[in-house]
């Protein structure tokens, strides 16, 4: 099955990937520069979520 991202979401993943292809996209305290394309969307859909924007948790390694 899909997993269903709103549109504010959607758009927020967008702004990221411009920022990233621009080279202006950083994370962290330190500002550090992004340097793939899953980084990039995963602090997106962090912000997403912070925001309050329907995304999915972010998924855990389950224990054995």
């Amino acid at each position: 099955m899909a997993r269903k991202y709103s549109k504010g979401a959607q758009k927020e993943v967008q702004k990221e990937m411009r920022r990233f292809k621009k080279g202006t996209a950083t994370s962290g305290k330190k500002k550090t520069k992004v340097k793939s394309r899953e980084q990039a969307i995963a602090i997106a859909l962090s912000k997403a979520r912070k925001k309050g924007m329907k995304a999915p948790k972010k998924t855990t390694k389950k224990s054995r």
